[in-house]
Formats: structure tokens, C-alpha cells, sequence
């Protein structure tokens, strides 16, 4: 059996345990969550005159590639778009987009099930 003294400095242990990992997680910076609307402004910006976007009513595009919602409803997971997007190919333009826009891109695409 556990005497009282070691009930005790298991108990300040775990307490001491608890408050420096309650430290590390308030000093960790949030991760920014990808800004949406921001990748609406990027599709029609970079990517309306090929694809058919949701909201340009009246819109044409080229024929061949496939519209965003069909991009969204592809089954591809985000990472898969994220790579696509970091390396596209086929008939895509070279793309110079950032890390971010790419995450706010994806972000986009995947309200459009």
C-alpha cells in the first residue's frame, strides 16, 4: 500500500505535470485556420477563365477542364489537391501560389460538395 507521503508526491507531480504542459499549450501559437473567402477571390482571380465556379452566374469557360464543384465532389482529399496545386500539370498554367493560398484555395474548393 501508498503511504500518505507518496499519495502526495504523486499528486504534486501530476499537478506540476499538468501546469507545464498547460504552459507549452497557451505559449503555442494558434494555427490560422485558411481564410475561405480569400480562395473565392484567388478562383476568380487565377482560375474563372478555365473552370466554372458555383457563384459566376452566366459564366463560360473553356471546355474540357472540370468545373470546381466537380473538383470538389472528385473524392480527392485536400492534401491531394494541395499537392496538385503545389505541381500542376496537364493544361494548367504555371502557378506561383504561396503555401497559404493554396490552404485558402483548398479550403474553397472543399465548401463546394
Amino acid at each position: 500500500m501508498c503511504s500518505d507521503t507518496t499519495r502526495r508526491k504523486f499528486a504534486r507531480r501530476t499537478v506540476s505535470a499538468l501546469l507545464v504542459v498547460s504552459a507549452v499549450v497557451a505559449a503555442t501559437p494558434p494555427v490560422f485556420a485558411a481564410d475561405i473567402a480569400h480562395g473565392a477571390q484567388l478562383a476568380r482571380q487565377w482560375c474563372v477563365s478555365c473552370h466554372l465556379l458555383p457563384e459566376q452566374q452566366g459564366q463560360t469557360a473553356l471546355q474540357g477542364p472540370p468545373s470546381f464543384r466537380d473538383i470538389a465532389r472528385s473524392g480527392k482529399t485536400p492534401d491531394e489537391l494541395r499537392v496538385f496545386l503545389m505541381n500542376p500539370h496537364g493544361a494548367m498554367p504555371p502557378l506561383t501560389l504561396s503555401r497559404a493560398e493554396i490552404d485558402d484555395l483548398v479550403a474553397y474548393i472543399e465548401t463546394l460538395h
